[in-house]
């Protein structure tokens, strides 16, 4: 089947025509209308992407319900086409600096709807940015991605709407030759010029950045996915809730946790109460070092 296949697989995704609705009729578009095109759904092109964003959703893939792909398309607007030109002239430069290998990835994106609107439509800006800055967790200030087959955790991040429908955007990433970049940092560009871009592990990396010099040329917004997921949902609305007190949190990690993953969240805590860090900025920081299925199984188990 055509949704078996890896993405990565693939030379070139963006490229193919199959699947895209070029005049949606009665069903008109929800972002960026003059640069986005609806993917009908059972093609190859749109189970691809399926594919891609449920594979990484894990047990909650089950689930969750893929409202609509729409793809960046190069026919509907010419600065989108000159964005996708300036994308492969980077690739190419790429690609002659590092010995032939740019190292380009598809990454997801997450972020509100009208974020994720003025990102296609703009390009990614300080805006952007600022998220980061001033997030303990952040590997580095820059623009993060999560690699495409951790969907989850870009889902868990993003803002949804009033019916529940959230969105995230994939993007073709160029990492080129990537550094570590440990949590917490401040970095904003690379260490030298060896270095193209960070990730937060060089084994398995599970997050990219790229340096804000180069977020309009080395990552290029491809495909919106719009879900919902009401099992996600509501295991966020309750890990964002007080029902489960940071103190009784404590106690049922220190059972699970070793020393060293269990030290960090403390000395989290303790700055939480000390007025160092902002509640959501703990909660990153315990999802960062627990897991996310670890978290939310515990919280799922939690009858109060």
């Amino acid at each position: 089947m055509a949704a078996q296949v890896e993405i990565e697989d693939q030379e070139s995704v963006t490229n193919l025509d199959n699947g895209e609705i070029i005049n949606p009729g009665s069903q008109p578009p929800n972002f960026s209308g003059e640069s986005t095109i609806l993917l009908r759904e059972s093609t190859f092109e749109h189970d691809l992407i399926k594919n891609c964003f449920l594979t990484g959703m894990g047990s909650f893939a089950n689930e969750t319900t893929i409202v609509n792909i729409r793809k960046n398309s190069t026919e509907r607007r010419i600065t989108t086409k000159a964005k996708f030109a300036v994308f492969k002239i980077f690739t190419e430069a790429m690609t002659r600096k590092n010995n032939g290998d740019a190292n380009v990835k598809y990454g997801w994106y997450s972020g509100s709807k009208e974020e994720i609107d003025r990102v296609i439509t703009y390009g990614f800006s300080n805006r952007e940015i600022e998220k980061f800055e001033n997030d303990v967790g952040s590997h580095g200030v820059g623009i993060h991605l999560v690699h495409h087959r951790y969907s989850l955790a870009a889902a868990l991040v993003g803002e949804g709407d009033e019916e529940g429908i959230k969105n995230i955007l994939l993007c073709r990433v160029i990492l080129g030759k990537p550094e570590q970049i440990e949590s917490g940092s401040k970095q904003s560009y690379p260490s030298s010029n060896r270095f193209d871009s960070g990730v937060d592990n060089l084994e398995n990396p599970r997050k990219y950045v790229i340096w804000s010099s180069n977020m309009n040329s080395y990552i290029l917004p491809t495909y919106i996915v719009s879900f919902k997921s009401p099992l996600l949902r509501g295991l966020i609305e309750r890990a964002r809730s007080p029902c489960v007190s940071f103190s009784v949190l404590m106690s049922i990690l220190s059972k699970s946790l070793d020393v060293t993953r269990m030290n960090l969240i403390l000395t989290s805590y303790d700055d939480f109460r000390k007025r160092k860090l902002r509640r959501e900025q703990l909660v990153r920081k315990i999802r960062e070092v627990v897991g996310d299925h670890l978290l939310f199984k515990i919280l799922k188990n939690q009858r109060r």
